[in-house]
């Protein structure tokens, strides 16, 4: 029996892949993204339990950042086609929840810390099923807003890079600096949620490596500053 295969005309922009195909790539992305969230939390676990970030501060905090950082999406980008690309993924996002796990530390110091994670997680949820609700809603092209999007990301790199080298600045520092830099991280990475999910319902994304990449990126971020932003805003300290 032939398999029929569905693909949109005009409204394809051009990546010329099924309706099929998209729709796999969008449910093994979606697997994929919710089996890194468990490396994390036991990343993130580790890193408060034994303390070993504590010393990375400054400008040792930044270079190992991202050194790994980008030592990692540079091997993730190297074996997504390859049967190695999840297990060095969720290396990755082992790593980021060890680079996580000083906020977490020090937003568990507050009386209400334990309330601000679950509210900054339950805050981060939201903020995708919203954005994964308008990619499915919105008809448009957006992959005009990519370029602009990078620009953003680019400026508030440096200061993001700060939130996770030299947290303590984030509740002893500028607490109106860390809330703009926050606020303005939140919008751009939900932004950018709302273009990852819609390059892959458009068919401009076919790796879900990749795609799984591009969406944890934007949680960890949002869910970040979110919890920054409320540590600076309602900590509750003894």
């Amino acid at each position: 029996m032939n398999e029929r295969v569905t693909t949109l005309p005009s409204a394809d922009y051009g990546y010329g892949i099924s309706q099929e195909q998209r729709h796999k790539v969008l449910r093994n992305t979606y697997w994929l993204l919710a089996l890194s969230l468990l490396p994390t939390v036991l990343g993130a676990w580790i890193g408060v339990a034994t303390g070993i970030t504590q010393a990375l501060r400054g400008g040792v905090g930044m270079v190992v950042f991202l050194g790994g950082a980008f030592g990692f999406m540079f091997a993730i980008e190297k074996t997504k086609h390859s049967a190695a690309g999840v297990p060095v993924l969720l290396g990755f996002t082992f790593f980021m929840g060890l680079m996580l796990s000083r906020l977490i530390g020090m937003v568990l110091g507050f009386k209400n810390g334990s309330d601000l994670i679950m509210t900054a997680f339950a805050g981060t949820a939201g903020v995708f099923f919203v954005m994964a609700s308008l990619a499915t809603t919105i008809k448009r092209d957006l992959s005009g807003m990519g370029k602009w999007l990078f620009v953003g990301a680019m400026v508030l790199m440096v200061l993001m890079v700060l939130m996770v080298g030299s947290i303590i600045n984030v509740f002893v520092g500028s607490s109106a600096g860390m809330m703009a830099v926050s606020v303005a991280a939140i919008g751009i990475f939900s932004a950018y949620m709302l273009y990852d999910l819609k390059q892959i319902l458009d068919g401009g994304e076919t790796n879900y490596i990749s795609a799984t990449l591009a969406l944890y990126l934007d949680l960890f971020n949002v869910f970040q500053s979110l919890l920054a932003l409320l540590g600076i805003l309602g900590g509750e300290r003894d």
